[in-house]
């Protein structure tokens, strides 16, 4: 098979606005693309400074529901100093650091809900 990696993925919100805002200003990603396909469509891409795969932030298909998208996880160097930045820019996470053999993560949700995991990876060995 001559799969090489994930490029994008869509995560469905409400509001393509507040959640370009929450995805650029507050988890630091870049805007990669913005403009209106169709009067309905707007592609809105972004991706984290160092990432290989972006996001886009969809309001058209119908089958994705804003807050329906869990478990997308985002590595970070430093899980701590992320946590507290991203709890005093308003973030809340729904659970506390968690340890792992595979090292360390918290959860928190976008404006919409949908679910996400920011981890610290210190061993890459899969259970």
């Amino acid at each position: 098979m001559a799969i090489s990696q994930i490029q994008l993925f869509s995560v469905p919100v409400s509001d393509q606005d507040r959640s370009r805002d929450f995805y650029r200003d507050v988890l630091g990603f870049q805007v990669l693309g913005d403009r209106q396909m169709t009067p309905e469509m707007r592609w809105l891409q972004l991706a984290p400074p160092r990432g290989d795969t972006s996001i886009t932030l969809v309001t058209w298909f119908p089958t994705m529901k804003p807050g329906d998208l869990k478990g997308v996880v985002l590595e970070t160097d430093d899980l701590d100093a992320d946590v507290a930045r991203l709890t005093e820019a308003g973030v809340t996470f729904t659970s506390g650091v968690e340890e792992q053999p595979w090292g360390r993560f918290a959860t928190f949700d976008d404006p919409d809900g949908n679910g996400i995991v920011l981890q610290h990876t210190t061993n890459r060995v899969l259970i």
